[in-house]
């Protein structure tokens, strides 16, 4: 699909993201909207179930274009996100070649480090022109990995190519467009954050939470959502270790229609309570009369939302 139709303007940008059930205020698609116009990473950071990884996938529906995922982890190095040789190949090809003498030591060197033998991860392929249009390249928790892969990328960001030893410098024709989460768990340098647009996804307010309530989760009905939103909400409200993001207020909303509750009571909530926290040391401080206590003051707000 023609990327242009979608980045006429901010207004376009909110319209083509609704289309795929997701909701976003002005700022984040004026972002996004930049991001795409000037063909920049964007780098999203915000609390964990807040709708930033939502984002990318969101975009990749849209656009009709393939998703590439890197999901990020401690230890991550180039050959798992990058490239890596495909040994056995190799190995196959030294032992057909030292059977049938059919090839001289450069020759058999210079094929054996060529394309084919070149195993593509999630980063090389999103530098691959493909048949839709370029890719969406995720690289999904960027905290979690150390500061030389953060230096690794700065190469892939800029220019959008990547050092390859053995064949030299392969660079996009068409780049991918770059998506960046973090869920901040530690700070990324400001050497990888310069290269991108950076936008903090922040929990929504009230009536966006209802609204993606009631488009994610529709039988719940606007009365219960009601219930269920103001709930979340008093709950952030709390001393938590992990507060519960969109999410979970979505996962709950459908726990709570698979159980074929209609109305929030103290023992549904405390049955439930494990869809929204994910914490033992949450769920011992919400349990009990404190449950109840907030159950009350959501019941209150829910009342006052026209």
């Amino acid at each position: 699909m023609d990327l242009s139709e979608h980045t006429a303007t901010i207004e376009a940008v909110q319209s083509m993201l609704r289309e795929t059930d997701y909701l976003c205020d002005r700022s984040l698609a004026t972002t996004v909207f930049l991001a795409l116009k000037l063909k920049r990473p964007l780098f999203l950071e915000g609390e964990a179930g807040v709708g930033k990884t939502e984002i990318a996938l969101a975009i990749s529906r849209s656009l009709g274009r393939k998703l590439i995922r890197l999901q990020c982890y401690e230890g991550l190095d180039t050959g798992s996100a990058v490239y890596e040789w495909n040994f056995p190949a190799q190995m196959v090809a030294i032992r057909t070649a030292e059977a049938s003498g059919g090839l001289e030591r450069n020759a058999l060197q210079e094929e054996l480090f060529s394309k084919d033998y070149l195993i593509s991860r999630p980063i090389l392929e999103a530098l691959d022109d493909h048949e839709e249009g370029p890719p969406i390249l995720l690289i999904d928790e960027i905290d979690r990995t150390d500061e030389p892969f953060e230096a690794f990328l700065l190469e892939v960001l800029s220019d959008f190519q990547v050092t390859i030893p053995e064949l030299g410098t392969i660079k996009s024709a068409n780049p991918p467009i770059v998506i960046l989460t973090s869920n901040r768990t530690r700070e990324i340098h400001d050497a990888l954050k310069r290269r991108c647009f950076y936008y903090w996804v922040d929990f929504p307010d009230f009536q966006r939470e209802l609204d993606i309530i009631k488009v994610k989760v529709p039988e719940a009905g606007e009365a219960f959502a009601k219930e269920i939103v103001a709930f979340v909400h008093t709950l952030r409200g709390e001393e938590l270790f992990k507060k519960p993001g969109v999410a979970e207020s979505i996962d709950w909303a459908k726990c709570l229609l698979a159980l074929n509750v209609i109305e929030l009571s103290p023992e549904v909530v405390s049955n439930t309570m494990g869809a929204l926290l994910k914490y033992q040391d949450d769920l011992a401080m919400i349990g009990g009369s404190k449950s109840q206590k907030i159950l009350q003051q959501a019941t209150e707000m829910a009342k006052e939302v026209v």
